[in-house]
């Protein structure tokens, strides 16, 4: 299973938790964190080619809209659930199932959709970004972990984590459905995935083969494969295409590959603290913010001199996150106590939790720092 090879190889480092950073955002720039109340809210390995055919998409029942500024969501993997938390009131406004295992979340090229993965259902959840309503179920998706979208928007892409795989789907923008066009053996359990500005190259890191992967898109081949230090999880590029970053759950830091040359070449760590798993932009074009989830630290990276800047407590295990528009907060899943917490970067401290479900992972709001 997913968890038990993606997230749960990571359990035992959360059980051996430290101090630690995590950074968090507000939803909307209109309501403050630190003015808010906390919240008490209760509530298989297939072959290289594999046959092109339509996803079958299933309705959905919608959830309740959500008023207010947009919401922020959480995704809770042991709950199959998407909590929708009010950027207001700090409270879990309310609590979508899903398929088995939600772990990821990616917007539509149309901002139409935020589609969720669930991996151990096989299917997309596809949620209005902007009230939380449920428009739709895209099943016969197979075990999409972690997914993109390449910028051109011409391919929808998936890793199946638990099967050995990457999937490279057409999407038809009009009708919200992904045709499978090629199914990738990549090597033992591929995580999170990067697609280049120019579409051309996906990268993804192969969790327990310590390696990363660089996919030819237009023809759905490895072109390369490189080692990289223990487990790594997520995969940021820099803006000027010329960095890679790589954050090593089974490590201390976030390695650095330099893109200039035919592959990957890997150029040194930069020493974050246990754990560093999750990347999110700073929204500067600048900075990237890791999540360390052994240390229960978020750390800053500056791009272009593969520094650390600033680090940030962040308890519970920080995993995924988003930052909000101003680029003040950070709204970080803590894995470990099932919350979502808000980190003020300029206070450098926690100032709100809101309870949700069970191994909170993926964090999305459509109110965000620039990517």
């Amino acid at each position: 299973m997913a968890l038990v090879i993606g997230v749960g190889a990571a359990a035992w480092l959360g059980a051996s938790a430290m101090p630690g950073f995590k950074s968090a955002t507000a939803a909307s720039t209109q309501a403050s964190p630190a003015a808010k109340p906390a919240a008490t809210a209760a509530t298989t390995a297939a072959a290289s080619d594999a046959s092109v055919r339509p996803a079958v998409v299933m309705p959905a029942q919608a959830s309740r809209a959500v008023q207010g500024p947009t919401p922020i969501f959480v995704l809770n993997s042991l709950d199959a659930s998407i909590s929708v938390v009010d950027p207001l009131t700090w409270k879990e406004q309310s609590r979508i199932p899903t398929g088995k295992e939600p772990h990821h979340l990616y917007l539509t090229p149309d901002e139409k959709s935020l589609v969720v993965a669930n991996a151990l259902g096989d299917s997309l959840s596809l949620i209005d970004p902007r009230t939380g309503a449920v428009q739709r179920v895209i099943r016969d998706i197979v075990d999409p972990y972690h997914l993109r979208f390449s910028p051109d928007m011409k391919w929808f892409i998936t890793a199946a984590n638990r099967l050995n795989h990457i999937d490279f789907y057409r999407w038809d923008a009009a009708t919200q459905t992904p045709t499978l066009v090629k199914r990738v053996s990549t090597g033992k359990t591929p995580s999170h995935l990067f697609v280049d500005a120019q579409s051309r190259t996906l990268y993804s890191t192969m969790q327990d083969s310590d390696a990363l992967v660089a996919i030819d898109i237009a023809t759905q081949t490895i072109k390369s494969r490189v080692p990289t230090g223990p487990m790594p999880a997520d995969v940021y590029g820099s803006p000027d295409g010329k960095k890679l970053f790589v954050g090593l759950t089974g490590g201390d830091g976030v390695e650095v590959f330099d893109l200039t040359g035919a592959e990957p070449r890997s150029v040194g760590q930069i020493k974050t603290a246990a754990g560093a798993h999750a990347f999110r932009a700073a929204g500067d074009d600048r900075h990237l913010f890791v999540s360390n989830r052994v240390a229960n630290t978020i750390s800053k990276i500056d791009m272009v001199t593969s520094q650390v800047v600033a680090n940030y407590p962040a308890p519970g295990g920080p995993d995924c996150m988003d930052v909000s528009a101003d680029g003040r907060y950070i709204y970080v899943a803590s894995r470990w106590a099932r919350k979502l917490s808000v980190i003020d970067t300029v206070e450098k401290k926690v100032v709100n939790q809101v309870n949700v479900g069970k191994s909170p992972h993926g964090v999305w709001t459509l109110s965000h720092a620039a990517r």
